[in-house]
């Protein structure tokens, strides 16, 4: 019986045997193509990732732009479920932008679009200002006409020569973000040159507000250099560039992206914890009954809330008056008012799903 089975499984056609086989995908997301009439008639392409109920939604969303989306586009939406789901970061749509045409070659193109000078060795590099073009003239528009995003909050995350353009983007063009993550910058581009771009950064002293995340491997040769720079932007006490660095333990180049990615966007996302007057948190004081009528109890605690559900207590954070969190998983609090001015309840929203609580008393 068994070389029976055997036999049959050899006669049978591979399409057969393999007719099952689809290609992977990324559920949420999709592919605008454009032709550039900014950088020689290239063809770019858009790889976008929308939030989970996008459809269904009014709101308008954070946008992150991904350069190097060829190869980096699925460890980015990956790790972007992962720090939304924790609670970590906001809903966000994610553009990653890559190179189209006939069989394009990444490693050509992205030396010329990402690097601000030329260098002899790469002879079609320096045209970092024209691809900026093509994001603000081509790119932003094509984003905001078709999709519902906030244009006051973009943020741009790159690696190697992309997070050389990262930073290079921050210092020459300060308006067009306002959050960026860059793992692995290559700063050393052109003798150090970006330093040119950051005094002129630095004497500029109406650079609206931006987060800057960088980071480098601990076994990259480029370690001392990262310091050095990293000590010249924590030197210069600016008040308009909040600043986080690492150097990650154990970490090559390419691998800075995974770890630096999450911890980027936690630090670019990271939200305020205020402390609020008495005054303030005692109106919320009080129980408040869910959907499936469990109870919880709110009262004021060193300066922000605490929540008592059953046998579990919570510290909730202040981002505002009105709005609170905590940090060990997604769950986000918003008080509302009746129309005299007392707490009527909270807006509480979870991974999933979102209810108004009732104050009961």
């Amino acid at each position: 019986m068994k070389q029976i089975f055997l036999a049959l499984i050899i006669l049978l056609p591979a399409s057969i045997l393999f007719s099952q086989s689809t290609e992977v995908t990324i559920p949420g997301s999709q592919t605008r193509k454009f032709t550039s009439k900014i950088v020689n008639g290239q063809e770019y392409v858009l790889q976008i990732s929308l939030p989970s109920g996008y459809d269904k939604s009014d709101k308008k969303y954070p946008v992150v732009y991904l350069m190097d989306s060829q190869w980096d586009f699925p460890l980015l939406t990956a790790l972007y479920g992962q720090q939304y789901y924790d609670g970590f970061i906001p809903e966000l749509i994610i553009v990653g932008i890559t190179w189209g045409g006939n069989h394009p070659n990444p490693d050509s193109l992205r030396s010329r679009d990402y690097t601000p000078t030329n260098e002899k060795r790469l002879p079609q590099s320096g045209g970092a200002d024209q691809f900026l073009s093509v994001i603000k003239n081509e790119v932003f528009p094509l984003i905001e006409s078709n999709y519902s995003t906030d244009t006051n909050d973009r943020t741009l995350v790159g690696c190697s020569l992309g997070g050389l353009f990262t930073m290079y983007t921050l210092f020459t063009h300060p308006g067009m973000f306002n959050r960026y993550v860059a793992a692995s910058p290559a700063f050393m581009w052109d003798n150090n040159i970006l330093n040119k771009y950051e005094e002129q950064y630095h004497a500029n002293t109406s650079n609206p507000s931006a987060t800057l995340f960088m980071c480098v491997g601990g076994v990259e040769t480029s370690v001392p250099g990262f310091e050095k720079l990293t000590s010249l932007l924590n030197n210069r006490h600016y008040t308009n560039l909040r600043i986080e660095s690492k150097v990650l333990e154990n970490t090559g180049h390419s691998g800075t992206k995974g770890e630096g990615y999450a911890r980027g966007l936690q630090f670019v996302f990271k939200r305020p914890s205020l402390q609020l007057s008495s005054n303030i948190l005692e109106q919320y004081k009080g129980s408040y009954k869910m959907s499936d009528g469990t109870t919880a109890q709110i009262k004021p605690g060193n300066g922000s809330l605490v929540a008592t559900v059953g046998n579990s207590t919570f510290k909730l954070l202040a981002a505002s008056e009105t709005d609170f969190y905590i940090t060990s998983s997604f769950l986000k609090i918003h008080f509302e008012k009746d129309d005299k001015s007392n707490v009527s309840g909270f807006r509480l929203e979870r991974y999933g799903n979102s209810e108004f609580v009732n104050k009961i008393k």
